[in-house]
C-alpha cells in the first residue's frame, strides 16, 4: 500500500508540459488521459457519493453515476432536491455540482424520460448532431461498413425499451445510411443479418414485426457483455494467470541456433498478404492507361 502512495504522488505531483516556450508544473489534480488519473477519479468519487447513495437508498431512490456525471431518481419536492444538492456542494471544495431537473434528460447518449412514474430509455440525439456515419464510398475496409450497421442496430436495440421507440430508431439508422450512401440491397442484408434469428426465411421484411420478437432479442443482447466489460474480464483473468505463475519453478528450454535459422528462411520464402485491399482497384492499372492514352496520346 506504501509503494502505490508513492506511486501515486510521483503521478499527480510531478506533472509538467511545455506552453508558449515555457515549462508548467500541475499544482492539482491529474494528467487528463492518464489511466491512473481516472482510477483515482472513481475512487474520489465513490468516497464523495456515499451519504448520496445512502440518502437514495433509504428512500428507494436509483442512483448511478458514470466518472463525473450521476444519473438519479426523485419522488419528494423539487426544493427538497435543490436543498439536497446545495449541501451536497459543501460536501468537498473541488466537487461542485452543475445539475438538470426534469421528467426527461439525457445521461450520456441515452434518454430517459419519466412517463408517469414508469422510466422509459431511447437513444440521445444531440440537436446540432450532423446525421453522418462512415461514407460508403470511403476507402475502408469492406467489414467496417457491415459493423457500421450491426453496431448501430444493437445500440438501438439495447438502448430502445419500447418496440415503437426501436421502430422509429431504425427508420432513423436507415434514412442516415441511405443519406451516406449505402446501397438499399447491402442494408437489408445487414438488417436480415442482425434479425436472423428472430425472422422466418420466407419473411419478405428484413427486421422483425412483433413486440414479443423485440422483447427476445432485446434480452439477449442486454445479458450479453459489453465490449469493455469484455475486455476488463479478460484483464482480470490474465492477471489471475499470471500470479498463480509467479510460484510454480520456471524451466527455461533453449533451442539450437539452427531451429531459429531455418524458421527464418522459411518466413523469408512466404508472401504475406496483411489485407485483402479493396476491390475498386482491380481494375486500377487499366483505368491509369486509359487515362494516359487521353492525355498524352500523339504527344512526343
Amino acid at each position: 500500500l506504501d509503494t502505490i502512495r508513492k506511486l501515486a504522488s510521483i503521478v499527480l505531483k510531478e506533472n509538467v508540459f511545455v506552453y508558449d516556450k515555457k515549462i508548467y508544473k500541475q499544482v492539482l489534480g491529474g494528467a487528463m488521459g492518464s489511466s491512473f488519473t481516472l482510477t483515482l477519479a472513481n475512487i474520489f468519487m465513490w468516497k464523495w457519493q456515499k451519504e448520496f447513495v445512502r440518502r437514495q437508498d433509504m428512500t428507494g431512490e436509483f442512483y448511478g453515476r458514470y466518472i463525473d456525471d450521476i444519473f438519479m431518481t426523485w419522488n419528494k419536492s423539487e426544493k427538497s432536491l435543490k436543498d439536497l444538492l446545495h449541501e451536497a456542494n459543501t460536501w468537498h471544495p473541488n466537487i461542485k455540482l452543475e445539475y438538470k431537473i426534469s421528467t426527461s434528460l439525457p445521461f450520456l447518449d441515452v434518454l430517459l424520460t419519466n412517463n408517469a412514474g414508469t422510466l422509459s430509455t431511447s437513444l440521445y440525439h444531440k440537436p446540432a448532431a450532423e446525421p453522418y456515419v462512415v461514407p460508403y464510398i470511403s476507402d475502408h475496409p469492406r467489414h467496417t461498413f457491415g459493423n457500421v450497421i450491426q453496431t448501430s442496430l444493437i445500440r438501438a436495440m439495447r438502448y430502445s425499451s419500447t418496440f415503437e421507440i426501436f421502430n422509429n430508431e431504425q427508420c432513423r439508422i436507415k434514412l442516415t445510411l441511405l443519406l451516406n450512401g449505402y446501397p438499399s440491397p447491402f442494408i437489408e442484408k445487414q438488417y436480415r443479418k442482425f434479425f436472423s434469428d428472430h425472422i422466418t426465411s420466407t419473411s419478405l421484411l428484413p427486421f422483425i414485426d412483433d413486440e414479443k420478437q423485440f422483447f427476445l432479442l432485446r434480452n439477449k443482447l442486454l445479458d450479453q457483455p459489453t465490449y469493455l466489460q469484455s475486455q476488463a474480464a479478460l484483464s482480470a483473468t490474465t492477471a489471475d494467470i499470471d500470479n498463480d505463475q509467479v510460484d510454480e519453478p520456471q524451466h527455461l528450454q533453449t533451442k539450437p541456433d539452427d531451429d531459429k535459422t531455418k524458421k527464418t528462411k522459411d518466413y523469408e520464402k512466404k508472401l504475406i498478404v496483411h489485407y485483402t485491399h479493396e476491390k475498386r482497384f482491380q481494375s486500377l492499372k487499366r483505368d491509369m492507361h486509359r487515362v494516359y492514352d487521353n492525355v498524352f496520346k500523339d504527344t512526343p
